[in-house]
């Protein structure tokens, strides 16, 4: 250890990178901890190779972690976690007094940071989402306050009564806390089969009505109007598909601890969106009351939506009709079982025909009678198959809940199938078309931010797309937008389509490096997200409509844009210029976009328009 040195042991790491949480993803390393860096190598003190490091100032949370459960795939039982940057690095030591020595001194360095986090997540990042809140997002804002000062050890005993871990439902009513109700928290979703079946989230409350069947009781959700973690562009697509007067829901506002009712009204008046959002405020007097019309405050959240069922009292209308959200599908899983790539096409069931590709014909259809699934029947002739085939495996483990999922492959036959995630409204740039003029920017912009989503996944796996475009994207039954056929580029066999030189070849959607020397990268993805952006906020525009490829590749390398679309700001289109950048480094990442991406949604939900 030199001088320099305030801490130096032996640790393991968690990768950071992947979702699942094998024993493969926890590697040990040589943690040390100077005043300027916390850097972790491969092999012991006498011949390290460096893996990676943290700048401390860039340290934004030190904290041990909350692990209930206790099952930790590795040998060292105690984690704590450095929230840095955008990631969460854990790490697991070896005892109790090793965890606290290098929390409290991490800590000690940290204290004079200007970045530190107000709220973290007490628990893991596993299996897509926090253990802590269950919210699906990795950038999602923490869910307990932190308190950089306050002992490590301090964290090992049970919380005082007033912390909190994780934003509460919104207040209930004297009445509802009446014992004569039963309220359970569901241990695991289920997913309804009948009409008369409750579907239940895992985590949430539920009122228990009569429990006079030994397998079944009956219950009710405590409250179908409150959808957490909710923004005001979903919330809006929601209310809209409901098409109801008067439809409502109660949602997390932009603003920590805040409630928004979001409602919907068909008769707003020439010229209204048909929208409306209401903060929740709260009274300064005790006892401390809530509101959305002054005059009529009340004690709790669930009283002031009962009495405005009733009365209008300043709001545009009623709250007549609850909506809550969509039914959630579990998340797509890696191929319907483990190291299932291969699937029996006597499993299949083939339906209605969606329509066709480049490879051929896609259909719906239901794996084994029960699933719904997508299937690809590839034209003899139309890609590589052997090469596919192999990559296939490959590209069934990238899963994200902004990429459409690959299932697995049917190989032994002819055609092949591929087999993937069903999508039920289909190709996004045919979405936008069917419904030019019903879209304000919230929702346009959040369409933009799934598929940067799903891009920084690929970018983050070294995974590169080729072929990023509106078509090339699909919109599911609650309006997600996930990118499709990433990477299947390569396997084409159409030369009017490999070639740049070919009608068929994407040039409108293609940088400079592409089409003059094939030089593909996540960079040349980005120029191409520009496009989707550009396409996404022209409600479906043919890029260049009225050039020839030839053209474009002249206009282009000459330094001529796609112009600004009407409903683009112009925070907006300086982001599609941002992409459009002629050389490849001067391009930002996937990752930069989706932090802009993330800050300009953030402006319209706390400012408005």
């Amino acid at each position: 250890m030199n001088f320099n040195t305030i801490l130096e042991e032996i640790l393991i790491k968690r990768s950071q990178q992947r979702k699942k949480t094998s024993p493969l993803n926890y590697k040990e390393r040589l943690f040390v901890l100077t005043k300027s860096m916390l850097t972790y190598y491969e092999g012991r003190a006498e011949k390290k190779y460096r893996k990676g490091f943290i700048d401390v100032s860039k340290i934004k949370c030190v904290e041990v972690v909350k692990n209930d459960d206790g099952v930790i795939p590795c040998q060292n039982k105690y984690p704590f976690q450095v929230v840095h940057d955008a990631n969460t690095l854990y790490i697991f030591a070896p005892s109790a007094q090793s965890r606290d020595q290098w929390v409290k001194k991490l800590k000690e360095e940290i204290k004079n940071n200007n970045n530190i986090m107000i709220k973290y997540h007490p628990k893991f990042w596993a299996d897509g989402s926090y253990q802590c809140c269950r919210q699906t997002e990795k950038l999602a804002p923490g869910c307990e306050k932190y308190n950089l000062f306050e002992s490590s050890i301090r964290k090992v005993l049970p919380p005082a009564p007033e912390t909190k871990k994780r934003r509460p439902p919104p207040p209930i009513p004297p009445e509802e806390e009446d014992n004569s109700e039963e309220i359970v928290v569901a241990m695991y979703d289920f997913q309804a089969t009948e009409a008369h079946d409750l579907r239940l989230e895992r985590g949430q409350e539920y009122i228990i009505l009569e429990k006079n069947d030994v397998h079944w009781w009956r219950a009710r959700d405590k409250y179908g109007w409150y959808c957490r973690n909710m923004n005001r562009s979903k919330a809006e697509l929601l209310l809209r598909s409901e098409d109801k007067e008067g439809g409502f829901m109660v949602r997390d506002s932009s603003q920590p601890g805040m409630y928004t009712v979001s409602l919907y009204t068909k008769f707003g008046g020439e010229g209204s969106s048909g929208f409306r959002h209401y903060h929740i405020k709260e009274t300064t007097t005790s006892p401390k009351k809530y509101y959305l019309a002054e005059k009529h405050a009340f004690g709790s959240i669930p009283e002031i939506i009962e009495y405005h069922r009733h009365n209008a009292a300043g709001l545009v209308t009623r709250l007549r009709y609850p909506v809550s959200a969509k039914e959630k599908k579990a998340p797509t899983t890696a191929g319907f079982s483990y190291e299932k790539w291969e699937i029996n096409p006597s499993e299949l069931t083939f339906m209605r025909e969606l329509g066709s590709g480049l490879f051929g014909v896609v259909r719906l259809g239901k794996w084994r009678a029960q699933y719904k699934v997508a299937i690809k029947a590839i034209r003899e002739g139309a890609m590589c198959e052997e090469d596919f085939i192999e990559e296939a495996k490959v590209m069934m483990k990238l899963t994200h809940p902004k990429l459409v999922q690959l299932y697995g492959v049917c190989t032994q036959q002819k055609p092949i199938y591929i087999v993937t995630e069903f999508m039920e409204r289909g190709c996004l740039l045919n979405f936008l078309r069917q419904r030019q003029g019903h879209f304000n920017r919230d929702v346009l912009l959040s369409m933009c931010q799934d598929v940067c989503e799903g891009m920084e996944y690929l970018e983050r796996n070294s995974f590169i797309h080729r072929d990023l475009a509106a078509r090339n994207c699909l919109v599911n039954e609650a309006g997600v937008v996930k990118v499709s056929d990433f990477g299947m580029a390569r396997y084409v066999l159409d030369d009017q389509y490999t070639s740049s030189s070919g009608a068929k070849f994407p040039v409108k959607w293609c940088p400079p490096e592409v089409f003059n020397y094939s030089r593909f990268s996540s960079k040349s993805d980005v120029w191409s997200f520009g496009v989707l952006m550009w396409e996404v906020f022209t409600e479906g525009r043919m890029p260049f409509e009225k050039n020839t490829n030839y053209e474009v590749v002249t206009m282009v390398t000459r330094g001529h844009r796609l112009y600004r679309p009407k409903l683009a700001s112009k925070y907006v289109y300086e982001v599609m210029l941002r992409c459009w950048q002629e050389k490849p480094e001067g391009r930002p990442s996937f990752e930069d976009l989706l932090r802009t991406i993330d800050e300009l949604v953030e402006c319209e939900e706390t400012f408005g328009r």
